[in-house]
């Protein structure tokens, strides 16, 4: 349960007015340690200044030397300054101006700026008796909060809320940019976008599209996949690596996995290769880059088959050197909201160094369309739009800090885990190449009887993936298994992902551990 802090709230807390000065600093404490945002309202910020000038003022006259007028109202601005650190600021919208009407308008501003948030997500921490009275259900005393604050926080899995409090200001400068000038397809953000993950890679071409199922069509459109033709690819994957190959008619070729990263294994690649195959789409599952030269090198002998990554969990990692998405002649994002770099929305990339290749995934994302009206090719509506463009630009500024964040808290679980390493297996992760960390994904035998106890616990966990892409019955005859796929149906039956985000503190991953410990028995 998010707070909103009523004007009097930060006013008694500021200026420790009592009796409830030392009231509504506990529950803010606790709102703190429970990982509730704390919010304060824009449109209150010359309210709280004034109120609390007024109160300091007072005090002031009784003092044996009292301060000149400006230094009171600096003082007050000082205690408010640090009074908001740490705390959100919602902007005030167009919708919560009219109010001249009501009874109290900024208590009436605020419980319609609660209509912003899910229903039950957020009240209004507040000592007013009217406001109390008259909205029962979405305002609180910070007495009866902290009565209520004693269960210790939910876990979150993937923690969106907390990333987009830290990138709240340029995000919403962001996205009201995009309102304003109104260009909502392949605005000004869109090539800014493309330019930023251009360089980021090292590719010469960046080429955002709708999402990275888009993306992975795209590419494969481009490079002239069809009926008939079969692409190599992992069974152990999402659907929609194997999806976007029989939209076009083509065959998936499932080969085994290998059985510590999950990722594709080159020698069984090298031996499904046949008459029939056009390219090979190797998966950089859960952050991790495959092994994307050893599967290069076997293209190259087949008569140069092109490599498509599909990097939609990968984007930030690095191989050899070198970032993912750019380790093939083409590599694709996504940006899925869940995505290490997400967008709200969906969205995605092609990386491409080749010049011809990416003026035709350009032209296909368009509907074929190298100028207005003008179709050389059989096209997509595939572009991504403006507004989804300014939120993952926005979040570029703070994407290298979380990708470090994403790899201490991966060695805090396994220091964490170190003590159950005889009944789970954590992940590996080769010397030659870092993890983006899109998940945290051990291995144990009884899964959903460990997951259930879990649940229990309060700790959040998924299985990526509980069906191997072979067994599904969407791809029953329109799919070929190349050798035995003993290891991908292992895993499908053995993984399981822990919580994890850039946000993840130590003490959230102590106390998955030790649910995990206890679920293991």
């Amino acid at each position: 349960m998010d707070l909103l802090i009523d004007t009097d709230v930060a006013i008694d807390v500021c200026a420790g007015l009592e009796p409830h000065a030392q009231s509504g600093a506990l529950a803010i404490e606790l709102a703190r340690h429970r990982g509730a945002r704390l919010w304060l309202y824009c449109g209150s910020a010359q309210a709280m200044e004034y109120g609390l000038y007024l109160h300091l003022l007072r005090a002031n006259e009784q003092a044996p030397s009292p301060l000149p007028r400006p230094a009171v109202l600096a003082r007050a601005r000082r205690l408010l300054a640090e009074f908001a650190q740490g705390m959100q600021w919602l902007a005030a919208l167009a919708g919560e101006g009219p109010v001249f009407d009501a009874a109290d308008p900024e208590a009436e501003q605020l419980v319609r700026a609660l209509g912003r948030f899910a229903p039950g997500s957020i009240q209004v921490l507040t000592h007013d008796r009217a406001l109390l009275e008259q909205h029962p259900g979405q305002a609180i005393t910070p007495e009866a909060w902290c009565q209520r604050a004693a269960a210790p926080p939910p876990i979150a899995f993937a923690d969106l809320a907390a990333q987009q409090d830290a990138i709240r200001a340029p995000l919403e400068q962001g996205i009201h940019r995009v309102l304003h000038h109104g260009q909502y397809i392949m605005g000004p953000e869109v090539k800014a976008l493309e330019d930023a993950l251009a360089a980021r890679t090292g590719a010469r071409h960046c080429i955002t599209v709708a999402s990275g199922t888009e993306a992975l069509l795209i590419a494969l459109m481009a490079l002239g996949v069809g009926p008939g033709d079969e692409v190599i690819t992992s069974p152990f994957t999402f659907a929609a690596t194997a999806e976007t190959i029989a939209l076009l008619g083509a065959v998936p070729v499932f080969v085994d996995v290998q059985a510590d990263t999950a990722n594709i294994d080159p020698a069984a690649v090298e031996a499904a290769i046949g008459p029939r195959t056009r390219a090979i789409m190797p998966v950089s599952l859960y952050g991790q880059p495959a092994d994307m030269d050893e599967i290069g090198a076997i293209a190259h002998a087949a008569g140069g088959l092109p490599v498509v990554e599909d990097a939609a969990q990968s984007f930030g990692a690095r191989y050899r050197g070198r970032a993912s998405g750019q380790l093939s002649r083409v590599g694709c994002t996504s940006f899925f909201p869940s995505k290490p770099l997400g967008c709200y929305g969906d969205g995605g990339a092609l990386f491409t160094s080749d010049d011809a290749l990416a003026q035709a995934l350009r032209e296909i994302r368009v509907h074929g369309q190298p100028q207005r009206y003008l179709h050389t090719r059989v096209g997509v509506g595939g572009r991504m739009d403006t507004l989804q463009c300014a939120v993952v630009l926005a979040k570029l500024g703070r994407f290298d800090a979380e990708l470090q964040a994403r790899e201490a808290a991966a060695q805090r679980y396994h220091r964490l885990l170190e003590p159950w390493a005889g009944r789970l297996q954590r992940p590996v992760v080769r010397a030659d190449r870092s993890s983006a960390w899109a998940q945290y994904t051990v291995q144990l035998a009884d899964r959903e009887a460990v997951a259930q106890r879990l649940r229990a616990a309060g700790v959040p966990t998924t299985v990526h993936y509980p069906l191997p892409l072979h067994q599904q019955p969407a791809y029953a005859g329109r799919c070929r298994v190349a050798g035995p796929l003993a290891r991908a149906e292992a895993l499908a039956q053995r993984v399981l992902s822990l919580p994890m985000h850039a946000d993840l503190d130590a003490a959230t991953q102590a106390r998955v551990a030790q649910a995990l410990g206890e679920a293991l028995g």
